[in-house]
């Protein structure tokens, strides 16, 4: 230890000892003091702080022990201030080893609070360049002819005209940039289930009070038990190229100053692949999607992030029939399930445009507040039937309140019907979503989930309802207030019981309508309008590390989320806000997921039974269109689970990738995808196709695509 206080007593003799004062000290009323230079005559003052400042070095900075071993030759420069509050601060160091920068920091942070300069009577900030030689034997110590520390010059009495005189901008430098300020931050994790089921069983162990149903996830919460940047440091690669480096370990462009931070990355998902169905005259298929995304934080409290998505694709050509069987009005072909409105591209391509981005602030450890476009899900299946991700961006503002065992979530949300007929002047139309869901966990393996949403229309059927802005309220008693068609309100329930730290099971249920009279009676009553799933999760299954499996089941009646207003669906841009069915289903899904370092495999096979309305000149409404209105229903009881014309569907898929970089979740992989679907009656919306489906190519894994509709 003495070797170093020698080496410290070097550098501050040097740096404070040999300070040289420019312009003269007379020129400020009083220098920077420490308590026991109080009593000094001005003129003696600046020998005293820079003595105060030698002393305290010599006790506090530690040479970094890499620095002596490699016998390193050069010099260090440290730019700091005593502020107009007396108080130090560090706004520079230039050297060649981080080590250094970090211990003069330390040494800074331990500062006390001292006595500030003056300029005529008002405190006034002053600054100090200081070099350090090292070896520190190459620094003469005691020496105060030759001083090298020197402060910045004033002239004025005007702070502020003192301040814009320095070399601001100069002074303004990044400093190494630090993961874990991401990983720190209010930032949402991008929804994306391979990308979640990574730290899916730490949220899920008994005990752990974590709210896992409302997603996305923000950073700094799953931090607290997925360590990120632990994580991505053992699957860091011996790159030393700045290609290798900002490939497969980095973000592209990062820069993090005091208190502030952004990255800049660019991003793909590019596909190339081909198909069996004989109706597609081209049966190459591809996806080409060209993408940035920034993101960053300004403080502790606030972070945004932004992409924008420029893409071309054409696909299996079933998937192809589903877009455009969702296309708006105005001429464009197609909605893109998940992602928006598409053009029509050469050769009968789609082209759609995708933006999203947000703004979060977290004030304090009880709430979080975000607003911009983008996306939700509420649920521990891979599917929801409450709100879930298969439509496309939308406008939202949110709340997250989190206290004591509770997890609060409000979201506002600008939702669209864009089918053709019901525009206005040419625009869409514009609907309203309110959703309230609260989770509670009960004890240590029970948790309760409570949801409540309406659908409010445009002005011309009663507008936007202000009651409608209280987070706290059942938004059921608003609907009944504003009568039948001036809203659409369902309710829903969630739970998750752990019956092990391996083992866990799930499952929802959601209430459009329902007589309970009606649905004891065994009647089938149109009006029992509701949904249930369930779901199991396998962690480590068979003790096999990193291996999950689910199962699940989702059925929905008849009926459910549609309304006599079809404009009051419970849709948006065409699609559902739920399940991709629609309604009028059963579905089992089974999954697997295995990852080992960088290589992940995915599994997973969806058999479906659905009941689609007939012919599209039959008036029928068997309750699968959630455009549908109940007016057309063929009775009021005996609406049964499948009818009208029924189909069986069988989704299989794997898809094994690479993690390119798993700081940007860049992936390279190939997805072999089979789909079976069997009409009992050929129409022209629905009839038999087999389709193999074999993709390859790379993806920033930024969202979920769903195939499998």
């Amino acid at each position: 230890m003495h070797k170093y206080v020698a080496l410290l007593i070097s550098i501050l003799v040097i740096t404070s000892v040999q300070a040289q004062i420019n312009p003269d000290p007379s020129d400020f009323e009083k220098y920077p003091m420490f308590p026991d230079c109080e009593t000094l005559a001005v003129a003696d003052i600046p020998n005293c702080f820079n003595a105060k400042m030698i002393q305290f070095f010599v006790e506090k900075f530690e040479m970094p022990s890499r620095v002596t071993e490699e016998q390193y030759e050069g010099q260090m420069v440290m730019l700091f201030e005593v502020t107009t509050k007396g108080e130090f601060k560090l706004l520079n160091t230039d050297a060649i080893y981080v080590e250094l920068k970090e211990e003069a920091q330390k040494v800074f942070d331990q500062l006390p609070k001292i006595q500030p300069a003056t300029y005529n009577g008002e405190p006034a900030y002053i600054q100090f360049s200081m070099p350090v030689k090292i070896p520190l034997s190459r620094n003469k110590i005691g020496e105060y002819t030759s001083p090298e520390i020197t402060t910045t010059e004033k002239t004025e009495t005007n702070a502020l005209e003192a301040q814009a005189a320095s070399k601001e901008l100069e002074n303004i430098k990044s400093k190494d940039f630090d993961r874990k300020v991401q990983y720190k931050s209010q930032l949402n994790i991008p929804f994306s289930h391979e990308v979640y089921s990574r730290f899916d069983k730490a949220l899920n162990q008994i005990g752990v009070n974590t709210h896992t149903a409302s997603r996305p996830f923000l950073y700094d919460v799953v931090n607290n038990y997925h360590n990120f940047d632990s994580i991505v440091n053992t699957l860091q690669l011996d790159k030393k190229s700045w290609f290798g480096r900002k490939f497969f370990n980095e973000h592209m462009i990062r820069f993090q100053g005091d208190n502030y931070w952004f990255t800049i990355n660019p991003g793909a998902d590019l596909a190339l692949g081909t198909e069996t169905d004989d109706r597609k005259v081209e049966n190459l298929t591809y996806n080409n999607t060209r993408t940035v995304f920034i993101q960053g934080g300004i403080g502790t409290k606030f972070s945004f992030y932004t992409a924008l998505f420029e893409s071309q694709g054409r696909f299996a050509q079933y998937y192809n029939d589903y877009a455009r069987s969702l296309r708006p009005d105005g001429g464009n072909p197609a909605v893109i399930p998940g992602r928006g409105i598409a053009s029509e591209g050469r050769g009968g391509d789609f082209d759609y445009p995708v933006a999203e981005g947000y703004v979060s602030y977290t004030p304090n450890k009880f709430f979080n507040f975000q607003a911009g476009t983008g996306q939700q899900f509420i649920g521990d299946g891979y599917r929801s039937l409450l709100l879930s991700d298969v439509s496309a961006n939308y406008p939202f503002f949110k709340i997250n309140t989190t206290i004591w065992r509770l997890k609060y979530t409000n979201t506002w949300s600008s939702i669209k019907d864009v089918r053709p007929g019901v525009t206005a002047d040419g625009a869409f139309i514009n609907k309203f979503a309110v959703n309230h869901y609260l989770s509670y966990n009960v004890n240590n393996k029970l948790n309760l989930g409570f949801f409540e949403s309406v659908i409010s229309a445009s002005e011309d059927n009663g507008g936007f309802d202000a009651s409608l802005l209280n987070p706290i309220i059942f938004l059921r008693n608003v609907e009944f207030q504003r009568g039948s068609r001036g809203g659409n309100a369902l309710i829903g329930l969630t739970g998750k019981y752990k019956l092990s730290n391996n083992i866990n099971i799930y499952g929802q249920l959601v209430i459009d309508e329902l007589r309970l009279s009606e649905l004891t009676s065994g009647n089938q009553n149109f009006r029992n309008k509701h949904g249930v799933q369930l779901g199991v999760k396998y962690y480590d299954a068979f003790k096999v590390p990193n291996l999950l499996l689910q199962a699940e089941f989702n059925q929905v009646r008849p009926y459910t989320f549609s309304n006599n207003d079809p404009l009051l669906s419970y849709t948006n841009t065409n699609q559902p806000l739920a399940h991709p069915y629609g309604a009028n289903f059963r579905e089992f899904i089974a999954i697997a997921r295995y990852r080992t370092d960088r290589w992940y495999g995915n599994a997973r096979i969806i058999y479906g039974q659905r009941g689609f309305e007939g012919d599209i000149n039959d008036v029928f409404f068997g309750g699968n269109n959630l455009f549908g209105s109940e007016d057309n229903r063929p009775s009021d009881n005996g609406i049964a689970l499948l009818q009208g014309n029924r189909v069986n569907s069988l989704y299989a898929d794997l898809e094994v990738g690479y993690l390119i970089n798993p700081v940007t979740n860049l992936k390279a992989f190939i997805n072999p995808i089979f789909r079976d679907f069997s009409a009992e009656m050929q129409t022209d919306a629905v009839f038999d196709t087999s389709t193999l489906w074999f993709n390859i190519g790379f993806r920033t894994d930024l969202f979920n695509w769903y195939f499998d509709n």
